[in-house]
């Protein structure tokens, strides 16, 4: 045998060995719905040590203020999206409940179902239009509605919309030309959602 036969070897072996922690620890990567039922297991346990050790402090903090009971069912991930839905109560929005978005070993972002006034669930759903995210809508608002508001891409340069408060059940926003009226429901005990939106010219 030749020495640089010998060497060739010896180097191939030592590249196999090499590549096997890395492959081991990428096949040891816990998948989106380990990790999600990891941090609602410790959102039930009020351990906010171990949720840390999830997900990242924003969704720590949004996980643990959620004002309803614990959703009661685990409806499946999509990609990185996990959902907890409820079965047993209303909660305001299409989201019923928990939405986290995991990314790698943690959860980067929670989504809940909110218990807002009705100005304040008007304001959250046009500030999630203009951030051109749904799941934010989803929090306060009815399947219809957010996909009647996000019909159209908000404009940053387009006209401004300016609140002009609720009355009854409807939430208006007037702007150049016209207005979008917002239809809520709900009551101050469970909080409020948008039903549905309309808009009128002048």
């Amino acid at each position: 045998m030749s020495r640089r036969w010998l060497t060739g070897v010896a180097a191939a072996a030592a590249a196999a060995t090499l590549t096997l922690p890395a492959a081991a620890a990428h096949a040891a990567a816990p998948k989106p719905p380990a990790t999600a039922k990891k941090l609602f297991d410790a959102w039930l346990r009020a351990d906010r040590t171990a949720a840390a050790k999830l997900a990242s402090p924003a969704a720590v903090n949004t996980l643990f203020a959620y004002p309803f009971r614990a959703p009661d069912r685990f409806a499946g991930c999509v990609g990185g999206a996990c959902r907890f839905t409820h079965t047993s109560v209303r909660v305001p929005g299409e989201l019923n409940g928990l939405l986290m978005i995991v990314s790698g070993a943690k959860v980067t972002k929670v989504y809940t179902s909110r218990h807002l006034p009705k100005a304040a669930v008007a304001k959250h759903l046009l500030d999630a239009w203009h951030k051109g995210d749904r799941n934010q809508g989803r929090e306060v608002a009815t399947a219809a509605a957010v996909k009647t508001i996000f019909r159209v891409k908000w404009d940053p340069k387009g006209v401004p919309y300016t609140f002009q408060g609720c009355q009854a059940s409807v939430c208006a926003w007037s702007y150049e030309g016209g207005a979008m009226l917002m239809h809520v429901k709900g009551s101050k005990a469970r909080g409020y959602e948008v039903r549905s939106i309309g808009y009128v010219a002048d």
